[in-house]
């Protein structure tokens, strides 16, 4: 899979989340901070990376800032993508589940090492509903 990243800065998890979708065998374009000379403002780079999924360069993204507000605001202004912003494994799993999402947002200040790995886990485990109510929900979201 094709997964866009992108970090206002290299604190935190933001180097080590490139590494483990590498070495979990995904092909990882890189952006801002984690770039070769882009602008790292969070909303830069997490534009980039969004627009990544919604002009089908990447299959998803992973978004990260200080606290993954500001990067999850950014990638969902995109239109197409459904960022969400997750803290442990079962908000992945649930963003996946019944909200599709197709960027995950991610605070470089919460997420250790190991809530990292299980949030990826839970993240690339989660499969969107085929439930009537969740798929109406997110065809909403493009009437919106």
């Amino acid at each position: 899979m094709r997964i866009s990243v992108a970090a206002d800065s290299k604190d935190g998890v933001a180097e080590r989340v490139v590494d483990e979708l590498r070495r979990r065998g995904h092909d990882v374009v890189t952006h801002g901070a984690l770039g070769d000379g882009e602008r790292a403002d969070w909303a830069w780079a997490c534009e980039l990376a969004a627009r990544d999924v919604s002009e089908g360069r990447a299959d998803q993204a992973v978004v990260c800032c200080w606290t993954g507000t500001g990067a999850s605001i950014a990638a969902n202004k995109v239109p197409g993508v459904r960022a969400a912003l997750c803290v442990d494994a079962y908000t992945a799993d649930g963003a996946r589940t019944w909200n599709d999402a197709n960027v995950l947002a991610l605070s470089l200040r919460l997420t250790s090492d190991v809530v990292l790995g299980e949030i990826l886990d839970a993240w690339f485990e989660g499969r969107p509903s085929t439930g009537a109510a969740d798929l109406a929900n997110v065809s909403h979201l493009d009437e919106i």
